[in-house]
């Protein structure tokens, strides 16, 4: 971005726009100290947390027991409201935290049974209304107040509590939330004793769900206090709305004010920061706020060659909003945001700043081995690494609003994404929770489009219709710049199906090329596709043990294999491309043993873990750009000499060449889009697959048959470690050789030192029932993981492996410590 020069300068609805690096200090009053702006207080540690109970007051400390609970304000019947309670028996926890996971697995009924299909699709972590002594948990700790606080305002925003919560500050119930899901916020300035100790008590209670999978319990997501002026920016308040015009983009700014205090004047500093550090500062004329209200100040800019977001270079600008009362800044906020422009069309698909961009998408759920829903910020960034890694360059959130590091790690890192409501529904709740979606997210570049459901039973009908009709108007009314999807599976061209901007389309391929033939001029998305299913490292179904083969050929009666529906979307440029399910197995829904004791899909790329399975390959050789030769089954299949083996190679080298102990078995080209495969005859030794591009070799893949476990090997990518930050730990069996053996079940045990957390581990076994948090797990064909967290202080971390009749491993890491 160029400085703007003088005749750049515009003067639009009273805002001047200056080319120039403005310090924020008082306008005018040059003397004058400035009011602290605000203070954003993390809430993620200090608390103390309880079982309660969802049925016996007696067992949920009292809530309840009286049928005055909201008889008198300030008296919420429960002792654990009050500052003289004592919690020290309670457990110490820190944020994300998520109960269930630590819960034991349960049967939730006999074999065969409904019910028992019910706790397969939970993940048979015992919540819901069969299990009340462990659906409702409590949270606790003490929020200390400055006296300096009185007169500001005080906000608590939670990112996200599962599920059903009750607030409650000094005895005073101060607000609730319906969903898991939606973000939300509740002003407690009322309520608060600025100078004292303040009691923050939330009652989570997960009786109700929302998904048909496994969800979580309590507040797996970040909580702060926000402490502000009367007037001052409210949450999600500040809109940037870019148009891309030749080679310059014009910013057009939208400022809410809020003023919970007298009427007085204001005004509106904005500074725009360029990807390169240059600034452009806007000051709008003096604004007459009135009294307990809210105004919106609008300013706008043009910017000279810009720097576009996109894929490759996802550039990003930073806006600082400032709130000056007598020429004294009394709030300040920030968010970034990106310029680019998105289209969809009806014949070509999607394009991004006005180039096509085939959609290469995953779903994802949140959940990950060795925490559930406590998934940290910088996991979050992990996991998506390893997706970009695999060719992906968009993420769908099913189904339901992302975390918000998601959406910043979107951003940075180029990925698109889809951003779903959880409820279909304009009831108040529903609009409620798609508004504070939209609010969240509309400033980011990466959302693409909104949904407003997935696979809902009344998708075909009128009231469907009419339901999504209301949806997208309460969109528009908030963004207005993103089309609306909603997920069909079937009845495409039905109900619902004509409001949409973009049609969204689960999976049904031999529907999609008549629903275009009928409606040439809608533009079409997959947003939901494959659904093979596949246990990592396993090779023959075995329906008694609960696997299936890790080759891409098993799948529901609704889905694909990755190769048919890929194939499908990739010869048709109507379609923007696909997003498949899933990217990483998640609890619960573990199609299609949905039985005891499967806890965990086969849906993913990658496992629960996040390592990779076959199918990750076949994604990165058509998705990456980058070279690949993927190489498999194992070798090690003792007992089977003679017998054939069904070899394949994810390549898309022009050609492939196998050679079994030195004997080439032939060679095959590749053809687009698809995969190689062999028959044959085990023999144990070693295997190799050579690529060639252009008659030349070029790359070389070897599966060897392995000897017994010998020792322990331990990786990383991530090695130095800010505060908070979590390495994901590999831990592979070796051979004497230091070959990693693909069927071994080692029992794995860990010993930390240094300043860092064990957070969990975990193996990607489909059907285990070891804890998340331990300090051993068994390896799953081969492969076992764990998450280190660094602490605050920093230095040397040292994760020591241990294994019976094993050498072991250490793997030496850096915690970067605090400022």
């Amino acid at each position: 971005m160029t400085n703007l020069v003088r005749r750049d300068v515009l003067k639009t609805g009273g805002v001047t726009a200056l080319a120039a690096i403005v310090p924020a200090v008082p306008i005018g009053a040059a003397a004058a100290a400035p009011v602290s702006p605000r203070e954003v207080v993390s809430l993620g540690t200090g608390w103390r947390f309880h079982l309660g109970h969802a049925s016996d007051p007696a067992k949920d400390f009292g809530f309840g027991r009286s049928h005055d609970t909201y008889g008198k304000s300030g008296d919420v019947g429960t002792p654990v409201a009050e500052l003289k309670f004592a919690d020290a028996t309670w457990d110490a926890v820190t944020l994300p935290h998520d109960w269930a996971v630590d819960l034991p697995f349960e049967r939730f009924g006999a074999a065969g049974s409904e019910a028992d299909r019910t706790g397969a699709f939970q993940g048979f972590k015992p919540v819901g209304r069969m299990w009340p002594a462990t659906s409702v948990g409590w949270y606790r700790r003490v929020v200390p107040l400055a006296k300096t606080d009185a007169g500001r305002r005080l906000l608590l925003q939670f990112d996200g509590v599962a599920r059903d919560c009750i607030v409650i500050l000094n005895g005073f119930i101060v607000g609730a939330n319906e969903s898991g899901y939606a973000p939300f916020e509740i002003d407690v300035t009322d309520f608060a004793k600025p100078g004292e100790d303040n009691i923050l008590v939330i009652r989570c209670d997960v009786s109700l769900g929302e998904a048909w999978s496994y969800e979580g319990a309590g507040l797996y997501r970040d909580v702060r206090l926000v402490k502000t002026a009367p007037v001052h920016v409210p949450c999600w308040g500040t809109t940037v709305r870019c148009t891309v015009e030749g080679g310059s983009a014009t910013v057009r700014i939208a400022t809410e004010i809020a003023n919970d205090g007298a009427a007085c004047d204001a005004r509106v500093r904005s500074t725009v920061i360029g990807p390169n550090g240059k600034n452009v500062v806007l000051v709008a004329d003096p604004l007459a706020l009135p009294a307990w209200g809210t105004t919106t100040a609008t300013q706008e800019t043009r910017l000279a060659s810009p720097g576009l977001w996109s894929l490759e270079t996802p550039h990003l600008y930073t806006l600082v909003s400032e709130i000056l009362v007598d020429g004294i800044v009394v709030d300040r906020d920030s968010c970034t945001f990106g310029i680019r422009t998105i289209r969809f069309d009806a014949t070509h698909g999607f394009f991004l700043n006005g180039k096509p961009v085939k959609i290469k998408g995953t779903c994802n759920h949140q959940d990950h081995a060795g925490v559930g829903f406590a998934v940290p910020d910088s996991l979050h960034v992990w996991r998506l690494e390893q997706l970009k890694a695999m060719g992906s360059n968009a993420y769908r959130s099913t189904h339901h609003s992302p975390s918000p590091a998601i959406l910043d790690a979107c951003d940075r890192m180029g990925i698109l994404m889809i951003d779903e409501t959880r409820q279909m529904s304009s009831n108040a709740e529903g609009l409620g929770q798609l508004e504070r979606m939209v609010r969240q997210g509309r400033n980011h570049p990466c959302i693409i489009l909104w949904s407003i459901g997935n696979e809902e039973i009344h998708r075909g009908t009128e009231t469907g219709a009419r339901i999504a009709e209301t949806m997208k108007r309460k969109v528009y009314e908030l963004d207005g710049t993103r089309p609306v999807t909603e997920a069909f599976n079937g009845k495409f061209g039905e109900g619902a199906s004509r409001v949409l901007d973009v049609m969204g389309c689960n999976y049904y391929l031999d529907a999609i090329d008549p629903y275009h033939a009928a409606h040439p001029d809608m533009p079409m998305i997959g947003t939901e596709t494959g659904s093979t299913v596949m246990t990592r490292g396993e090779y023959t179904r075995d329906d008694t043990q609960g696997f299936v083969p890790a080759y891409d050929r098993d799948f529901p009666k609704w889905a694909t294999t990755a190769e048919t529906w890929w194939r499908f979307y990739g010869s048709r440029p109507f379609l923007s491309g696909g997003f498949v399910w899933t990217g990483f197995d998640y609890r619960g829904e573990p199609t299609p043993f949905e039985r005891w004791p499967e806890n965990v899909s086969n849906f993913g790329q990658m496992d629960l873990c996040g390592f990779p399975k076959d199918n990750y390959h076949y994604y990165r050789a058509w998705w990456s750009g980058e070279p690949v030769l993927h190489l498999f089954p194992h070798w090690n299949w003792a007992g089977r000499e003679g017998q054939p083996v069904s070899v394949w190679v994810h390549s898309n080298c022009d050609a492939v060449e196998l050679v079994l102990n030195g004997r080439s078995l032939g060679r095959q080209s590749v053809v687009k889009n698809t995969h190689l495969e062999w028959q044959v005859a085990y023999a144990p030794g070693r295997i190799e697959a050579h690529g060639y591009r252009d008659g030349k070799r070029v790359m070389h893949a070897v599966r060897e048959t392995t000897g017994a476990p010998a020792r322990i090997g331990v990786t990383s990518e991530r090695r130095h470690l800010a505060p908070g930050e979590v390495a994901v730990v590999r831990v592979a069996i070796l051979d004497a050789k230091q070959r990693e053996i693909p069927t071994a079940w080692d029992r794995v045990t860990f010993a930390l030192s240094g300043d860092a957390k064990l957070l969990g581990v975990g193996n990607g076994d489909p059907r285990s029932l070891e804890p998340d948090h331990a300090t051993s797990r068994s390896a799953f064909n081969g492969l076992c993981m764990a998450l280190v967290q660094a602490g605050e202080q920093g230095g040397p971390i040292r994760l020591e492996a241990h294994g019976e009749g094993l050498a072991p491993a250490m793997l030496a890491l850096i915690g970067r410590g605090g400022d």
